[in-house]
């Protein structure tokens, strides 16, 4: 019985191990690479929320436009990560919910910010759920 016991805790823990691993994440778009990875932080770790880390590069050093992620979780306001002109910088960075314990939703985007008489271009939304 002890045994049994025992065993589902460990298959319970690894479980939760899987669901809290690093996964490879992509973005492009016209002037912007994003590659790294992603994770959700558990419950009272980091706030339980969502965990990047990677390198945010500017690929058109010549173009005079920045880069930046953005980024928003259970539909607030969008939160911006500000790269370097000209340059690729390591990002790593955990957005969360203050409000909840565990951040269920996020999105996130990579982007080449071209001033205020034009959009940015940015990559296609991905959208992550716990």
């Amino acid at each position: 019985m002890t045994a049994a016991i025992a065993a589902g805790l460990f298959f319970g823990g690894a479980s939760a191990a899987v669901a809290d691993s690093w996964h490879r994440l992509k973005m492009r778009s016209t002037g912007v690479h994003f590659k790294g990875s992603y994770k959700w932080e558990p419950k009272f770790v980091h706030r339980g929320g969502f965990h990047i880390d990677g390198t945010l590069e500017d690929t058109e050093a010549d173009d005079g436009h920045n880069v930046y992620l953005r980024a928003r979780v259970e539909s607030y306001g969008w939160t911006r990560v500000k790269g370097v002109q000209k340059k690729t910088i390591h990002v790593n960075h955990v957005f969360f919910d203050g409000a909840v314990l565990e951040t269920t939703e996020a999105e996130i985007q990579a982007c080449r910010d071209r001033g205020s008489l034009r959009p940015d271009n940015c990559s296609k939304l991905r959208k992550f759920a716990r």
